[in-house]
């Protein structure tokens, strides 16, 4: 790691990821007019929104226009906020059985009376881009997974892209959700990082992250880690964001970490355009496997 003193600061880089992101889905587009230049139809991604929350239906939006950028169709269902769980599973149950869709995503949160859980092992395994079926959890536990959560794999874009080293490295992950601290902590193991999984429970989280290489912050908890919990040189993947005051920051504080960290990712352009890049990946890879080109 480099030699920081607080009168001599580390040139911290930071993630641009709307560039990464642009670039990865540059070569997604690729493959998509190769696939159809061929003969094929594009993939098709399909959307399911329940209830009427602004910010999911920006989000989906959002997907939406990736897909068209890269060339993927996308299908969007709107479904009222009192739509029960048995229709949720009723649609869910027709899109597994249309060919003509390859990828599915149920956009989180759901209503109370409809169970996330029930939801996500509802969807066909060979579907999932947003890789929430227990099935495919229990792939990436046994090292076999293809369609892997979008946020942890934006995070390893990340990593790879600024030749961060994991083999052998220190992680600490601080969350353990299913959709992004499980798989992180997975997935840097199979890059052969030695890593730990902090929550609400550990004892003196900021000694932890200190020993840490690698630091992903998943808590949504706005500037929870503070400067000094930093090991200085260390990569710092803040994966949380809140509106704070009208403005939205991480779980990291950012401005503290300027400095010391070796590679932080900001709120706005950090890992979220990734994730959605993603997303995609995850879409045209269950097309390949489904179709076998």
């Amino acid at each position: 790691m480099s030699h920081y003193t607080p009168d001599n600061p580390i040139e911290t880089q930071v993630l641009d990821g709307q560039a990464l992101a642009q670039k990865i889905r540059g070569e997604l587009a690729s493959e998509v007019d190769s696939l159809v230049a061929s003969g094929h139809r594009p993939p098709c991604l399909s959307v399911v929104l329940v209830g009427d929350d602004p910010a999911s239906r920006s989000y989906i939006k959002g997907k939406q226009r990736a897909c068209g950028r890269v060339g993927m169709d996308s299908i969007e269902r709107l479904l009222p906020a009192t739509t029960s769980e048995k229709e949720l599973l009723h649609l869910l149950s027709e899109l597994n059985a249309d060919d003509g869709i390859d990828g599915i995503l149920v956009q989180l949160p759901l209503p109370e009376a409809i169970s996330a859980s029930r939801v996500a092992a509802a969807i066909d395994p060979a579907k999932d881009a947003d890789a929430l079926h227990p099935i495919t959890a229990g792939r990436l536990l046994a090292g076999t997974a293809e369609l892997i959560s979008c946020t942890p794999l934006g995070i390893l874009a990340a990593l790879d892209h600024h030749g961060i080293q994991m083999e052998g490295q220190n992680a600490v992950v601080i969350g353990r959700s299913q959709i992004v601290g499980k798989p992180i902590s997975l997935l840097l193991q199979q890059r052969n990082a030695t890593v730990t999984m902090c929550h609400s429970r550990t004892r003196d989280l900021p000694a932890v992250c200190r020993e840490a290489d690698i630091l992903v912050a998943a808590v949504g908890q706005p500037r929870m880690v503070q400067a000094d919990w930093i090991k200085p040189g260390a990569a710092v993947m803040d994966v949380g964001v809140t509106e704070v005051d009208g403005k939205l920051v991480g779980d990291v504080d950012f401005e503290g970490a300027d400095g010391i960290a070796g590679l932080i990712t900001p709120s706005r352009r950090g890992i979220g355009p990734l994730t959605i890049t993603m997303l995609l990946r995850n879409t045209l890879h269950a097309y390949r496997s489904r179709k076998n080109v």
